[in-house]
């Protein structure tokens, strides 16, 4: 599944506006690259279900040189199952613990604290199974930044399992009983490639 070309075009015209505004010390220059931005958010209004103010107010809100963000994800097995928790926000539908990666702390950190966070359980990085390009992985629905997504295996140390602010439940499930997954956070795909993973934990990390 593939994102629809119009909102790549817009995505990059988005980033060569943001990081044009952060170089250019020129008054014109600065007024084409906001012209340039609101086009790029025309053409993601237009074209979905977004207010166009919406789409804008989320440009504008950010600065500097243009870069994908980051997504960690924790990948958590006890014995044969793996650790999944219910997401508030997208219908309490299922995902593997995580999200944004923090200022000042670095992707293991970011992804230990996620887990600990969603799902009560403290642990201890080990690998990097994946680094995907989140356009190319099939999730829906589409967003308008551009995201790496970064999967990492995860072994228990402590806790126990606990809901949050973000999750309603939180569960452990064997290959054969995978939950309606969030389609936005994880894919069917990626979680049987992760069971792949750990029946052989010698392969090599994924990435696109």
């Amino acid at each position: 599944m593939s994102e629809p070309l119009l909102l790549k075009w817009a995505r990059e015209l988005m980033a060569i506006a943001q990081s044009g505004m952060h170089y250019t010390d020129n008054v014109y220059d600065k007024e084409r690259f906001i012209r340039v931005r609101q086009l790029a958010a025309e053409m993601i209004a237009n074209n979905s279900a977004l207010d166009l103010n919406h789409v804008l107010k989320i440009m504008e809100s950010e600065g500097g040189y243009a870069t994908p963000k980051v997504d960690v994800r924790g990948v958590v097995f006890r014995e044969d199952k793996i650790l999944l928790v219910r997401e508030i926000m997208d219908q309490n539908r299922w995902t593997l613990p995580g999200g944004w990666a923090d200022v000042n702390e670095s992707p293991a950190e970011s992804v230990e604290r996620e887990v600990y966070e969603e799902s009560g359980f403290r642990t201890k990085v080990d690998k990097v199974l994946a680094v995907y390009d989140r356009t190319k992985q099939g999730h829906v629905p589409a967003y308008i930044f551009h995201i790496y997504k970064l999967f990492f295996h995860c072994t228990i140390t402590g806790g126990e399992a606990a809901a949050s602010m973000e999750t309603s439940e939180v569960g452990f499930f064997s290959e054969k009983e995978i939950p309606e997954l969030s389609v936005a956070r994880v894919t069917d795909k990626q979680i049987r490639r992760f069971f792949e993973h750990h029946r052989h934990p010698d392969l090599p990390t994924d990435f696109d």
